[in-house]
């Protein structure tokens, strides 16, 4: 469950009457999305529309952590930390939880929030609330399949895309599950429902009516964005009467959120005083910071079987061993568990990279190119070497050279790993 002292009713967006006194600030660290909305138009670098999906650039979780400090010291007033895309938070997994951590460690008075499309938030809702991530939302837009099936182009669960029904079937299951999930762990939820015309205007109603059913606390009937190019790039937008209207209605099942101003994936400041173009240029510089220094890095990563010999291949680990130089001697502090293989290639290495991101070194007995690149450029040592544990950490704290500590000769077990993401077969 929720643990927090924190005060939540400093939400501007869950709270209008603080919308003036209390802010937010959006952590664009979410590139990826997992499904396709016939709405929608992710922009990576625009600057000149205000909608959701759309930032001027993108941020690493350490990045996001060294804005963090600069945005609080423009702007103290910001309460609320969250992550709104541009693509989902959970599509971009590793990233999102890395941020999330690093602000609940550095900035604890921070509240903690997320926007989700709900289908792959299931697994980290445990995770969300001992972190104290305290109010999640997540986009609705039908509760019919057969809706649904108009809405989305297709949705992608892993490496498998599913389209028509099928995919807002499986949407569907996961979001209604995901809200269910987050309230027992005592999550604030608010629901967004985009309002299309001709689409799902007639079902709105029946999205909150659901949505009361699962005790959602909030409700956000918001006006679909035309976007040239996109499916329904030529229906139009619905008017302010007629969202009102609607949220007159849907008010009969949960209260209703009246002041949201279609945030921008990186906005900053009050809801009606936005600061976002002006902490553009800091945003961008945030983007352009090197990794961590070893010397900022307090840890080593270690690859082993039984926790006294370096005896795995990196793509072999499904968890790492976690030590710190105390004195004259080292200590094991924790074991992180791998990412998941279902995401292959880059983007697994990527994800081991952010999860190692305090560790100045990795020991294994033997590392593919792909993943030798991508830790180094992430700022993470990585150290093919065979023999006792103790010897490599000794090696790598004192700033030696490991090239005598032999490694295993063959990339794994069965010497079919190379470094493709996949794992020994």
């Amino acid at each position: 469950m929720l643990d927090t002292a924190k005060d939540l009713s400093k939400h501007p967006c869950f709270n209008p009457a603080i919308k003036g006194q209390a802010g937010r600030v959006h952590l664009p660290v979410a590139p990826n999305c997992n499904i396709k909305c016939n709405y929608c138009d992710r922009k990576y670098d625009c600057v000149n529309e205000s909608r959701p999906g759309v930032t001027s650039t993108i941020l690493s979780p350490e990045q996001a952590l060294v804005y963090m400090g600069k945005v609080l010291e423009k702007e103290p007033r910001i309460t609320v930390a969250g992550i709104a895309g541009p693509g989902d938070p959970f599509a971009n997994g590793e990233a999102t939880m890395e941020t999330m951590r690093l602000i609940n460690k550095h900035f604890p008075q921070m509240i903690l929030c997320l926007a989700s499309n709900g289908l792959a938030i299931g697994p980290y809702i445990p995770e969300l609330a001992k972190l104290n991530v305290s109010h999640v939302t997540i986009t609705i837009n039908a509760v019919d399949p057969e809706v649904g099936a108009k809405i989305y182009s297709w949705v992608r669960d892993g490496k498998v895309a599913y389209h028509g029904r099928q995919a807002a079937e499986l949407l569907l299951s996961r979001q209604l599950e995901a809200v269910k999930d987050l309230k027992a762990h005592g999550i604030t939820v608010k629901i967004n429902s985009i309002l299309i015309p001709g689409i799902n205007d007639q079902h709105i109603l029946k999205v909150a009516e659901a949505m009361q059913g699962l005790s959602a606390d909030l409700f956000n009937c918001m006006a679909m964005f035309p976007n040239v190019g996109t499916p329904f790039g030529t229906i139009r937008e619905p008017s302010k009467e007629e969202v009102g209207a609607m949220r007159t209605e849907a008010e009969k099942f949960l209260p209703q959120m009246r002041h949201c101003t279609r945030c921008r994936a990186d906005a900053v400041g009050l809801l009606d005083q936005d600061r976002t173009e002006e902490m553009r240029g800091c945003l961008s510089a945030c983007a352009q910071l090197p990794p961590l220094p070893a010397e900022e890095r307090p840890y080593v990563a270690v690859a082993t079987m039984e926790g006294i010999l370096v005896n795995q291949h990196l793509g072999e680990a499904k968890r790492f061993q976690i030590y710190a130089k105390k004195e004259d001697s080292f200590v094991l502090v924790e074991e992180r568990e791998a990412p998941k293989e279902n995401g292959g290639g880059l983007q697994r290495w990527t994800s081991l990279a952010r999860r190692l991101n305090d560790c100045r070194a990795v020991l294994v007995s033997g590392v593919g190119e792909t993943p030798r690149e991508i830790l180094q450029k992430s700022g993470i040592r990585p150290v093919a070497m065979g023999g006792f544990i103790a010897d490599g950490l000794k090696t790598v704290f004192a700033g030696g050279n490991p090239g005598a500590l032999k490694a295993r000769r063959q990339p794994c077990t069965k010497g079919v790993c190379a470094g493709s993401g996949g794992g020994c077969q």
